[in-house]
């Protein structure tokens, strides 16, 4: 296993550059209650230096999550009673995927009975790299052999809970062994895994990368979706999927930490992370 340290940087911008040089980035997330989770994900997109996002949600909160910003797309969605992504939205997520570089799936989509069949169907049939979060993750639970269909790389961001879900084991287990079980995952399902907590690590089964950067004020809800967005944004500007991984981890924590040294760390909020984005990435470019 070899163990990397040096920090990677985001390719150069050309002067003829346009829009669509930095990537389309596809963020599919949200359902009724859980907006914010589908706004952060797609706001750290732009953050990151994605040149498109566009934020396919539930149609019902579609214009909510519209007048949360101005600089993304939303894309409605077929919804079930419960105001989460129903099965038939796999047809027009596919569609629109094969208009986009990167697939953001899961912060928000919520846990209906037909999540699994949905995120299932997607996993296998998008021919594009893809980001897995969150209740994305909460679908494949216990049925990680799903990810073999994968046709194009995959970045999973599991917090310890949900990588225990997708092997079946318990979370002391994957917090007493981090390294080795997402290293061992990684290489066996052809992923990289981006296991959060303290001392984040991001494996692609053969390089092992332990980040330094942020802290406790971070352990607030909507900060791994803010890390999904920034990671599907530097997919979209072509760098390596372990590398896009690595330099994400690391700038999301710094921006934690600009925040923390800002405001204090019991304070802190997610929004807060995405709002130091900026400043973070600036020594990156």
């Amino acid at each position: 296993m070899e163990i990397v340290m040096q920090l990677p940087s985001l390719p150069p911008r050309r002067l003829d550059s346009h829009k669509g040089t930095f990537g389309r980035v596809l963020v599919v997330a949200g359902s009724r209650g859980m907006s914010g989770a589908a706004v952060l994900c797609a706001r750290a997109a732009l953050h990151g230096g994605a040149g498109l996002v566009r934020l396919a949600v539930p149609a019902s909160i579609q214009p909510i999550v519209a007048v949360a910003e101005v600089c993304y797309t939303t894309i409605p969605l077929p919804e079930n009673t419960l105001g989460q992504a129903a099965l038939a939205a796999a047809a027009v997520i596919r569609d629109y995927a094969a208009d986009n570089d990167v697939v953001a799936l899961g912060p928000g989509l919520g846990q209906s009975g037909a999540m699994p069949a949905l995120v299932r169907s997607l996993s296998g049939a998008i021919n594009r790299p893809m980001v897995l979060d969150a209740d994305g993750l909460n679908a494949l639970a216990g049925q990680p052999e799903q990810l073999r269909r994968r046709p194009a790389p995959t970045i999973l961001t599991p917090h310890p809970g949900e990588m225990a879900r997708l092997l079946g084991i318990d979370g002391a287990t994957v917090q007493a062994e981090r390294r080795a079980v997402a290293a061992e995952f990684a290489a066996a399902y052809g992923v990289v895994v981006v296991l959060k907590g303290h001392g984040t690590v991001v494996t692609d089964g053969r390089r092992l990368y332990v980040n330094s950067t942020g802290n406790p004020g971070m352990a607030t809800g909507g900060t791994g979706d803010v890390l999904t967005g920034l990671i599907a944004a530097f997919l979209g500007q072509g760098m390596d999927p372990f590398a896009a991984a690595q330099l994400a981890v690391h700038v999301h924590g710094l921006a934690g930490d600009l925040a923390r040294d800002a405001m204090g760390e019991p304070a802190l909020t997610a929004a807060d992370v995405l709002r130091y984005l900026p400043a973070a990435l600036r020594n990156f470019s």
